[in-house]
């Protein structure tokens, strides 16, 4: 590979770092991180999921995402509730404040995308999105289904 190859995973990696530098900023107002936005979205997505969930969605460690999630909760955006049928795991769901907080939010991160997407036809954009997908599944653990945030 010569420096003038593309090399996929280096571009996917420097387009998200790029992606999340500007969505960062355009979560300030919202009082959310990244993380935080992604992890509102899953649990809307997928109520009760566990702080074990969380954190593989997200791409980070348990304690990491606990401590995200505990920051969440003192903010009153979710709560946590015992498992139903396992007394050892915790539900994490969405209160009220939490869906309205990412129902301001979504739309300014929509807007970004439109933004930063501006050019590319629909079609170009399915293809992305349907290659990104892929990629995604092609590591996924047998039988986890992949979120498309």
């Amino acid at each position: 590979m010569t420096p003038g190859d593309a090399c996929s995973t280096f571009l996917v990696r420097h387009a998200w770092l790029t992606l999340r530098g500007v969505v960062a900023e355009a979560l300030v107002p919202f009082e959310l991180s990244v993380a935080q936005f992604a992890s509102l979205l899953l649990l809307d997505e997928s109520p009760g999921m566990s702080v074990a969930d969380v954190a593989r969605k997200v791409s980070t460690a348990r304690q990491s995402a606990n401590e995200m999630l505990t920051g969440l909760e003192r903010a009153g955006l979710v709560e946590r509730r015992q498992h139903p049928s396992d007394r050892r795991s915790q539900q994490i769901l969405l209160t009220d404040a939490g869906r309205a907080r990412l129902g301001e939010a979504v739309p300014a991160v929509q807007a970004v995308e439109a933004r930063l997407s501006n050019g590319f036809t629909p079609e170009e954009l399915a293809v992305v999105n349907a290659w990104l997908t892929r990629m995604t599944a092609a590591d996924a653990p047998p039988g986890e289904e992949i979120t498309t945030l």
